[in-house]
Protein backbone atom coordinates (compact mmCIF):
# COMPACT_ATOMS: atom_id res chain seq x y z
CA UNK A 1 0.00 0.00 0.00
CA UNK A 2 2.81 2.38 0.92
CA UNK A 3 4.66 1.64 -2.32
CA UNK A 4 1.50 2.25 -4.33
CA UNK A 5 0.97 5.57 -2.57
CA UNK A 6 4.55 6.67 -3.27
CA UNK A 7 4.13 5.71 -6.91
CA UNK A 8 0.91 7.69 -7.22
CA UNK A 9 2.23 10.77 -5.43
CA UNK A 10 5.78 10.91 -6.81
CA UNK A 11 6.94 8.40 -9.42
CA UNK A 12 3.98 8.61 -11.80
CA UNK A 13 3.92 12.44 -11.94
CA UNK A 14 7.68 12.57 -12.52
CA UNK A 15 7.51 10.02 -15.34
CA UNK A 16 4.56 11.86 -16.86
CA UNK A 17 6.35 15.21 -16.84
CA UNK A 18 9.55 13.71 -18.25
CA UNK A 19 7.59 11.97 -20.96
CA UNK A 20 5.78 15.14 -21.91
CA UNK A 21 9.04 17.11 -22.07
CA UNK A 22 10.52 14.46 -24.35
CA UNK A 23 7.38 14.43 -26.50
CA UNK A 24 7.53 18.20 -26.97
CA UNK A 25 11.02 17.97 -28.44
CA UNK A 26 10.03 15.16 -30.80
CA UNK A 27 7.41 17.54 -32.22
CA UNK A 28 10.04 20.22 -32.89
CA UNK A 29 11.52 20.43 -36.41
CA UNK A 30 15.15 19.62 -37.14
CA UNK A 31 17.62 22.49 -37.16
CA UNK A 32 17.92 24.18 -40.57
CA UNK A 33 20.98 26.43 -40.84
CA UNK A 34 19.49 28.36 -43.76
CA UNK A 35 16.23 29.51 -42.20
CA UNK A 36 16.48 29.22 -38.41
CA UNK A 37 16.71 32.83 -37.23
CA UNK A 38 17.53 33.54 -33.61
CA UNK A 39 15.62 35.96 -31.44
CA UNK A 40 17.57 39.19 -30.95
CA UNK A 41 17.32 42.88 -30.13
CA UNK A 42 19.40 45.90 -31.09
CA UNK A 43 19.82 48.48 -28.33
CA UNK A 44 21.52 51.86 -28.39
CA UNK A 45 22.94 54.02 -31.16
CA UNK A 46 26.61 54.46 -30.29
CA UNK A 47 29.22 54.28 -33.01
CA UNK A 48 30.93 51.27 -31.39
CA UNK A 49 29.37 47.87 -32.07
CA UNK A 50 29.07 45.22 -29.37
CA UNK A 51 27.63 41.68 -29.64
CA UNK A 52 26.58 40.10 -26.32
CA UNK A 53 26.07 36.35 -25.78
CA UNK A 54 24.59 34.91 -22.60
CA UNK A 55 25.54 31.76 -20.72
CA UNK A 56 23.92 28.35 -20.25
CA UNK A 57 20.13 28.64 -19.64
CA UNK A 58 20.39 32.42 -20.03
CA UNK A 59 18.74 34.84 -22.45
CA UNK A 60 19.35 38.26 -23.96
CA UNK A 61 17.52 39.77 -20.98
CA UNK A 62 20.56 38.89 -18.86
CA UNK A 63 22.28 42.02 -20.22
CA UNK A 64 19.47 44.52 -19.58
CA UNK A 65 21.03 46.22 -16.57
CA UNK A 66 22.28 49.79 -16.41
CA UNK A 67 22.26 49.99 -20.19
CA UNK A 68 22.04 53.79 -20.30
CA UNK A 69 25.77 54.48 -20.23
CA UNK A 70 26.90 51.69 -22.57
CA UNK A 71 24.10 52.34 -25.08
CA UNK A 72 25.27 55.95 -25.46
CA UNK A 73 28.66 54.85 -26.76
CA UNK A 74 27.75 51.45 -28.28
CA UNK A 75 25.15 49.80 -30.47
CA UNK A 76 24.41 46.49 -28.77
CA UNK A 77 23.27 43.30 -30.44
CA UNK A 78 21.63 41.12 -27.78
CA UNK A 79 20.97 37.55 -28.91
CA UNK A 80 19.15 34.52 -27.51
CA UNK A 81 21.37 31.56 -28.35
CA UNK A 82 19.82 28.61 -30.18
CA UNK A 83 17.71 26.59 -27.74
CA UNK A 84 17.45 29.33 -25.11
CA UNK A 85 15.32 32.35 -24.30
CA UNK A 86 12.83 33.03 -27.08
CA UNK A 87 14.99 31.60 -29.87
CA UNK A 88 13.91 28.45 -31.74
CA UNK A 89 14.52 25.14 -29.96
CA UNK A 90 14.83 22.61 -32.79
CA UNK A 91 16.02 19.04 -32.62
CA UNK A 92 19.80 19.39 -32.81
CA UNK A 93 23.05 18.29 -31.23
CA UNK A 94 23.60 21.94 -30.13
CA UNK A 95 27.27 21.65 -30.94
CA UNK A 96 29.60 24.62 -31.11
CA UNK A 97 29.49 24.59 -34.91
CA UNK A 98 25.67 24.71 -34.88
CA UNK A 99 25.65 27.67 -32.47
CA UNK A 100 28.12 29.51 -34.70
CA UNK A 101 26.02 28.88 -37.80
CA UNK A 102 22.93 30.22 -36.11
CA UNK A 103 24.76 33.36 -34.97
CA UNK A 104 26.28 33.99 -38.39
CA UNK A 105 22.82 34.51 -39.90
CA UNK A 106 22.09 37.33 -37.45
CA UNK A 107 25.53 38.93 -37.65
CA UNK A 108 25.41 39.03 -41.45
CA UNK A 109 21.82 40.26 -41.51
CA UNK A 110 22.48 43.18 -39.15
CA UNK A 111 25.98 44.11 -40.31
CA UNK A 112 27.89 43.18 -37.17
CA UNK A 113 30.57 41.57 -39.33
CA UNK A 114 32.34 44.71 -40.51
CA UNK A 115 35.58 44.33 -38.57
CA UNK A 116 34.60 47.15 -36.18
CA UNK A 117 32.64 44.98 -33.76
CA UNK A 118 33.58 43.63 -30.33
CA UNK A 119 32.15 40.20 -29.53
CA UNK A 120 31.53 39.53 -25.84
CA UNK A 121 29.99 36.75 -23.82
CA UNK A 122 29.41 35.41 -20.35
CA UNK A 123 30.26 31.83 -19.33
CA UNK A 124 29.20 29.55 -22.21
CA UNK A 125 28.65 32.73 -24.22
CA UNK A 126 32.32 33.60 -23.65
CA UNK A 127 33.35 30.24 -25.13
CA UNK A 128 31.15 30.85 -28.17
CA UNK A 129 32.49 34.41 -28.46
CA UNK A 130 36.06 33.17 -28.56
CA UNK A 131 35.13 30.58 -31.18
CA UNK A 132 33.43 33.27 -33.31
CA UNK A 133 36.53 35.43 -33.03
CA UNK A 134 38.66 32.53 -34.22
CA UNK A 135 36.36 31.52 -37.07
CA UNK A 136 35.86 35.08 -38.32
CA UNK A 137 38.87 37.14 -37.16
CA UNK A 138 38.13 39.82 -39.76
CA UNK A 139 34.59 40.33 -38.51
CA UNK A 140 35.66 41.48 -35.04
CA UNK A 141 38.29 43.87 -33.75
CA UNK A 142 38.38 42.35 -30.25
CA UNK A 143 36.81 39.90 -27.81
CA UNK A 144 35.58 40.22 -24.22
CA UNK A 145 35.25 37.06 -22.12
CA UNK A 146 33.29 37.37 -18.87
CA UNK A 147 33.53 34.51 -16.38
CA UNK A 148 34.82 32.13 -19.05
CA UNK A 149 34.70 28.50 -17.86
CA UNK A 150 37.99 26.71 -18.57
CA UNK A 151 38.24 23.05 -17.55
CA UNK A 152 40.95 20.49 -18.16
CA UNK A 153 38.29 17.85 -18.77
CA UNK A 154 34.84 16.70 -17.68
CA UNK A 155 36.29 15.19 -14.50
CA UNK A 156 37.62 18.57 -13.37
CA UNK A 157 34.21 20.11 -14.04
CA UNK A 158 32.50 17.43 -11.94
CA UNK A 159 35.00 17.92 -9.10
CA UNK A 160 34.32 21.66 -9.10
CA UNK A 161 30.55 21.24 -9.18
CA UNK A 162 30.65 18.60 -6.43
CA UNK A 163 31.17 21.43 -3.91
CA UNK A 164 28.07 23.32 -5.07
CA UNK A 165 24.41 23.10 -4.15
CA UNK A 166 22.37 19.92 -4.59
CA UNK A 167 20.67 21.32 -7.70
CA UNK A 168 24.03 22.24 -9.26
CA UNK A 169 25.43 18.81 -8.49
CA UNK A 170 22.60 16.85 -10.07
CA UNK A 171 22.38 19.28 -13.01
CA UNK A 172 26.01 18.59 -13.86
CA UNK A 173 25.99 14.85 -13.14
CA UNK A 174 25.57 11.93 -15.53
CA UNK A 175 21.86 12.18 -14.81
CA UNK A 176 21.65 15.80 -16.01
CA UNK A 177 19.73 14.84 -19.17
CA UNK A 178 16.98 13.20 -17.13
CA UNK A 179 16.97 15.83 -14.41
CA UNK A 180 16.52 18.48 -17.08
CA UNK A 181 13.47 16.61 -18.41
CA UNK A 182 11.76 17.30 -15.09
CA UNK A 183 13.09 20.82 -14.58
CA UNK A 184 9.53 22.21 -14.25
CA UNK A 185 9.40 20.38 -10.91
CA UNK A 186 12.52 21.73 -9.24
CA UNK A 187 12.91 25.10 -10.96
CA UNK A 188 10.69 26.80 -8.42
CA UNK A 189 11.46 29.80 -6.22
CA UNK A 190 12.51 27.45 -3.44
CA UNK A 191 15.49 26.30 -5.51
CA UNK A 192 16.51 29.69 -6.93
CA UNK A 193 20.25 30.36 -6.38
CA UNK A 194 20.99 33.47 -4.35
CA UNK A 195 23.18 34.95 -7.07
CA UNK A 196 20.42 34.96 -9.71
CA UNK A 197 17.74 37.63 -10.02
CA UNK A 198 14.09 36.64 -10.36
CA UNK A 199 13.89 37.63 -14.03
CA UNK A 200 17.04 35.72 -14.97
CA UNK A 201 15.76 32.65 -13.12
CA UNK A 202 12.42 32.84 -14.93
CA UNK A 203 14.15 32.97 -18.32
CA UNK A 204 16.26 29.97 -17.30
CA UNK A 205 13.10 27.86 -17.46
CA UNK A 206 12.70 28.39 -21.20
CA UNK A 207 15.24 25.82 -22.37
CA UNK A 208 14.55 22.12 -22.85
CA UNK A 209 16.64 19.08 -21.95
CA UNK A 210 18.22 18.77 -25.39
CA UNK A 211 19.46 22.36 -25.58
CA UNK A 212 20.76 22.20 -22.00
CA UNK A 213 22.37 18.78 -22.07
CA UNK A 214 24.14 19.09 -25.42
CA UNK A 215 25.23 22.69 -24.82
CA UNK A 216 26.85 21.56 -21.58
CA UNK A 217 28.52 18.47 -22.99
CA UNK A 218 29.32 19.65 -26.52
CA UNK A 219 30.16 23.33 -26.01
CA UNK A 220 31.33 23.80 -22.42
CA UNK A 221 33.06 20.48 -21.81
CA UNK A 222 34.42 19.58 -25.25
CA UNK A 223 35.65 22.90 -26.65
CA UNK A 224 39.45 23.13 -26.73
CA UNK A 225 39.91 26.76 -25.73
CA UNK A 226 43.69 26.55 -25.83
CA UNK A 227 43.62 25.42 -29.46
CA UNK A 228 41.32 28.34 -30.30
CA UNK A 229 43.46 30.84 -28.39
CA UNK A 230 46.63 29.76 -30.19
CA UNK A 231 45.01 30.59 -33.54
CA UNK A 232 44.04 34.13 -32.49
CA UNK A 233 46.82 34.86 -30.03
CA UNK A 234 47.52 38.31 -31.50
CA UNK A 235 43.92 39.51 -31.21
CA UNK A 236 43.06 42.14 -28.61
CA UNK A 237 41.08 40.39 -25.87
CA UNK A 238 39.76 41.29 -22.46
CA UNK A 239 39.04 38.88 -19.60
CA UNK A 240 36.62 40.05 -16.87
CA UNK A 241 36.31 37.63 -13.97
CA UNK A 242 35.11 37.32 -10.39
CA UNK A 243 37.79 36.38 -7.90
CA UNK A 244 35.25 34.34 -5.92
CA UNK A 245 33.96 32.45 -8.93
CA UNK A 246 33.67 28.83 -7.81
CA UNK A 247 32.04 27.68 -11.06
CA UNK A 248 34.72 28.96 -13.44
CA UNK A 249 37.88 29.32 -11.31
CA UNK A 250 39.88 32.49 -11.92
CA UNK A 251 43.21 30.66 -12.06
CA UNK A 252 42.06 28.66 -15.08
CA UNK A 253 41.02 31.82 -16.92
CA UNK A 254 44.34 33.48 -16.07
CA UNK A 255 46.24 30.52 -17.47
CA UNK A 256 44.25 30.69 -20.72
CA UNK A 257 44.82 34.46 -21.00
CA UNK A 258 48.58 33.89 -21.19
CA UNK A 259 48.09 32.32 -24.61
CA UNK A 260 47.34 35.81 -25.96
CA UNK A 261 49.92 38.50 -26.61
CA UNK A 262 47.40 41.36 -26.24
CA UNK A 263 45.25 40.41 -23.27
CA UNK A 264 44.04 42.38 -20.30
CA UNK A 265 42.49 40.92 -17.16
CA UNK A 266 40.16 42.85 -14.89
CA UNK A 267 38.80 41.15 -11.79
CA UNK A 268 36.01 41.85 -9.34
CA UNK A 269 37.35 41.17 -5.87
CA UNK A 270 33.98 40.06 -4.45
CA UNK A 271 32.45 38.71 -7.67
CA UNK A 272 31.18 35.18 -8.17
CA UNK A 273 30.15 33.59 -11.47
CA UNK A 274 27.13 35.88 -11.82
CA UNK A 275 28.81 39.09 -10.66
CA UNK A 276 27.49 41.01 -13.68
CA UNK A 277 24.00 40.93 -12.16
CA UNK A 278 25.29 43.01 -9.24
CA UNK A 279 28.08 44.90 -10.98
CA UNK A 280 26.74 45.72 -14.42
CA UNK A 281 28.06 49.28 -14.30
CA UNK A 282 31.56 47.98 -13.53
CA UNK A 283 31.40 45.64 -16.54
CA UNK A 284 30.08 48.33 -18.88
CA UNK A 285 32.75 50.81 -17.75
CA UNK A 286 35.43 48.16 -18.26
CA UNK A 287 34.20 47.42 -21.79
CA UNK A 288 34.01 51.12 -22.59
CA UNK A 289 37.56 51.71 -21.40
CA UNK A 290 38.72 48.75 -23.45
CA UNK A 291 36.86 49.54 -26.66
CA UNK A 292 37.10 53.33 -26.74
CA UNK A 293 40.61 53.79 -25.37
CA UNK A 294 43.39 54.64 -27.82
CA UNK A 295 46.01 53.14 -25.55
CA UNK A 296 47.91 50.09 -26.78
CA UNK A 297 46.83 46.97 -24.90
CA UNK A 298 49.51 45.44 -22.73
CA UNK A 299 50.32 41.84 -21.93
CA UNK A 300 48.12 40.08 -19.31
CA UNK A 301 47.91 41.97 -16.03
CA UNK A 302 45.67 41.50 -13.02
CA UNK A 303 43.55 44.36 -11.78
CA UNK A 304 41.13 44.56 -8.90
CA UNK A 305 37.74 46.23 -8.81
Amino acid sequence: MTLLLISILFIFPVVAIAGYQHYKIVKHPDYDANITLLNYEIVGSGKNKLVLLHGLTGSLNYWKRNLESISNTHTLLLIDLLGFGDSPKPQSDYSLSIQLQALELVLNKEGFNDGKTIVAGHSMGAIISMALLQKHPHWFKAGVFIGIPVYKDADEFKRIMSTHSFVDRISSSKFSKYICMIHPIFMSSAFKPNNLTDDVYEDAKKHHWMSYYYSLTEVILKTNLYAIAKKIKDKDVHFIHGEKDTTAPLENALKLSREFTNAQIITSSEGDHQFFLKEAEFVWNTIQDFSVSDKKLQKPTSNEH
